[in-house]
């Protein structure tokens, strides 16, 4: 009987420890302060990587595994992106590991935009009809008309 207790016992101990994670043992991911800037200041700068703000302004994004870029876009401004790159500093003993940006802060100059040119309309004009042209029965235009250089018109012409 004390044999079936304690197999009882530690079948229901080990069943505990099946419950158990060993994630709750892992700390959560880094995360890196990226600090956004722009000029003129007020832009809306959003990461690939999610998080967003209205310049100047700081986001904390979880440390990536590659470079991500910010856009940037503002009303009467070109948009523009820029690069970040991710720098990795293994830990040893006795320091952490550490993950920083390049550049930090990250900066973008802002264009104007450039107003399209008016596009100027030429007033549509009507094309004048063409005056009709002569009969098919009426005799050649060459036949009736005078000879260059003569006053009075041949009297053959038509005789030919």
């Amino acid at each position: 009987m004390r044999r079936v207790i304690a197999i009882a016992l530690a079948g229901a101990s080990l069943g505990g420890c099946s419950s158990m994670s060993w994630d709750m043992f892992k700390s959560a991911p880094p995360t890196v302060q990226v600090r956004l800037e722009s000029n003129p200041p007020g832009a809306d700068a959003k990461t690939s990587l999610g998080p967003g703000c209205k310049t100047p302004c700081s986001v904390s994004v979880p440390a990536p595994e590659a470079p991500f870029t910010v856009d940037y876009v503002l009303n009467k401004y070109q948009p523009t992106s820029v690069p970040v790159n991710v720098i990795k500093n293994p830990g040893d003993f006795t320091t952490p590991a550490t993950v920083t940006t390049d550049p930090n802060p990250v900066f973008a100059e802002l264009q104007p935009a450039v107003p399209p040119k008016p596009v100027k309309k030429k007033p549509h004009r009507l094309k004048k009809p063409k005056p009709a042209t002569a009969a098919p029965d009426a005799a050649p235009a060459d036949a009736a008309a005078p000879a260059a250089g003569s006053a009075f018109p041949d009297p053959n012409a038509g005789k030919r």
